[in-house]
């Protein structure tokens, strides 16, 4: 674990959304195609209620007061780093919340620490919450 968590620590936070962005992204498709058959639209339809910035940022707030004092820090890494891209559907604000929880979830990912991942997730998203409908 610690071998892990070095590695994790030395990449940039943008590093780290950028492989974030894609776990936070597999963990909504599991939601979604675990709740039942449905069609591709339908499947695109319920995962763009969860993976836009102004749903993560929404999220961000359920989440913060649960994160440990690392995952926090870590977070803010992301939430601060400095991009160049301009948010089409999201003001900056919530643009760079959505970029610091995706960090949380890259640094957790590439940390191995999955489980946590999958519970942060959960508490971000509990199961019968309106996004999963």
């Amino acid at each position: 674990m610690e071998e892990n968590l070095k590695k994790a620590n030395g990449y940039s936070p943008l590093v780290l959304a950028y492989i974030g962005d894609s776990y936070f992204e597999l963990l909504v498709r599991d939601r979604i195609v675990n709740g039942g058959n449905c069609n591709i639209s339908e499947l695109f339809g319920k995962a763009k209620k969860f993976v836009t910035a102004v749903s993560q940022s929404s999220a961000v707030d359920r989440l913060t007061p649960l994160l440990t004092e690392e995952e926090e820090a870590i977070y803010k890494r992301g939430r601060n780093a400095k991009t160049n891209h301009t948010p089409r559907s999201a003001d900056s604000n919530e643009y760079h919340r959505a970029t610091g929880l995706e960090t949380l979830f890259g640094w957790l990912y590439v940390s191995n620490q999955e489980a946590r991942a999958k519970q942060l997730f959960e508490l971000c998203f509990p199961a019968e919450t309106e996004e999963t409908k």
